[in-house]
């Protein structure tokens, strides 16, 4: 699982850590929802950036 010290996150880790399947965090990118870096055939998303997508998704 995702070390809270390291500053980014695979696409995997994500999904794993909010229930959903993988292909919903690849739409959420595509999207724009979510910011990503591709390196290779991975995104990896910063941890802030994670963040600031789960604040704009809170209900109040």
């Amino acid at each position: 699982m995702q070390n809270k010290n390291k500053p980014f996150y695979k696409a995997e880790d994500l999904a794993k850590q909010l229930e959903v399947n993988i292909m919903t965090i690849y739409r959420y990118i595509k999207a724009g929802r979510l910011k990503a870096y591709k390196l290779g055939r991975e995104f990896r998303i910063e941890k802030k950036d994670f963040d600031n997508f789960l604040n704009k998704i809170k209900t109040k």
